[in-house]
């Protein structure tokens, strides 16, 4: 597994202008976006730290003054990052396959006692030829969505009120590769059948979905959440999960793919510019809003992935509680 937000396959962005007009785009870098920005005494977190677009983000928030929570699959990938990237940069591990990992950095994190200013998740794995699964959930669907919505709803009431945001890292493969009815719902385990792009597909398109649903949920409290597809990003590290063909498919397409840094823009626009102030419940792409999947106006479908999402976290907490010896 990486702690890099997966590789992106190119589609037809479906930019439009809006009222502020952004003015980065495709080839600007996580840098440039926050050219600037005095990010002191910010405090923003960053999942899948210590490689590709995640250790570019994290890098250009700390060298604008920003405090950065980094988060990685074990200590030292996230220590490693950190201590490259600065002393404003604070390790936790966390593991999003293991939802245990998951709440013992969300107490970690609380114990920090510090307000958070931005969420962004970017940590993601990609395309496993083999079916792999955890708690019954394939594993891209665990990763990718799961586990950071069980991260986020633990560290919700540590953003910040009127100006705090939630950055999620989707993919375009959330318009090009989900089923047609967007989650299978029946089929979570793959055991009906798998077919690794179709279930990356559908776990991102997840991502965006739980963007959508929190940020109607957040809309009283004045949080902004959006997600957006980095674009085509080469060293992301995922193409490790790949298969041959795909890792030849990249190989040849490397020299037309994004840089870290370029595919770290959007995502640093969101958690931190206020070119996007005010903003939210928005599918992005190459720092401008685009068009998603049209699934994503499905408030029902989002509302049934946010539940069922929210059983099988309870479940893991019911199946710990059970299993810990009682005491005296």
């Amino acid at each position: 597994m990486s702690d890099a937000a997966g590789p992106e396959w190119p589609i037809d962005s479906g930019i439009f202008p809006i009222a502020n007009s952004i003015t980065h785009g495709a080839r600007s870098t996580a840098n440039q976006v926050l050219a600037g920005i005095d990010l002191t005494n910010k405090c923003i977190l960053v999942t899948g730290c210590n490689s590709g677009i995640g250790f570019e983000t994290m890098n250009a928030l700390v060298a604008n003054g920003a405090r950065v929570v980094g988060l990685a699959r074990s200590f030292v990938h996230a220590k490693n990052a950190c201590d490259k990237a600065g002393l404003c940069a604070t390790p936790v591990a966390c593991d999003l396959a293991d939802l245990d990992s998951v709440a013992a950095a969300a107490n970690t994190i609380r114990d920090l006692r510090t307000p958070l200013d931005a969420i962004i998740t970017n940590a993601g794995i990609a395309n496993p030829s083999t079916l792999r699964t955890r708690y019954g959930i394939e594993l891209q669907f665990l990763v990718n969505h799961i586990g950071h919505f069980s991260l986020v709803n633990q560290l919700i009431d540590l953003v910040r009120n009127s100006t705090g945001r939630i950055v999620m890292v989707s993919s375009s493969a959330s318009v090009v590769h989900a089923p047609p009815e967007g989650i299978m719902f029946d089929n979570l385990d793959g055991d009906r059948f798998y077919a690794p792009m179709t279930f990356y597909g559908q776990s991102k398109l997840a991502v965006a979905l739980y963007a959508k649903e929190l940020s109607r949920r957040l809309h009283g409290r004045g949080i902004a959440v959006n997600s957006l597809h980095p674009g085509a990003t080469r060293g992301t590290g995922l193409r490790r999960s790949l298969g041959t063909p795909l890792r030849v498919l990249l190989s040849t397409m490397h020299l037309f793919m994004k840089s870290a840094s370029q595919g770290a823009a959007t995502q640093a626009l969101l958690a931190a510019s206020p070119q996007v102030t005010g903003i939210t419940g928005e599918y992005w792409s190459d720092c401008q809003i685009a068009k998603g999947n049209p699934l994503l106006n499905d408030t029902n479908l989002a509302k049934r992935l946010w539940k069922v999402s929210a059983q099988i976290v309870a479940a893991n907490n019911a199946s710990q509680a059970n299993s810990t010896p009682a005491t005296a």
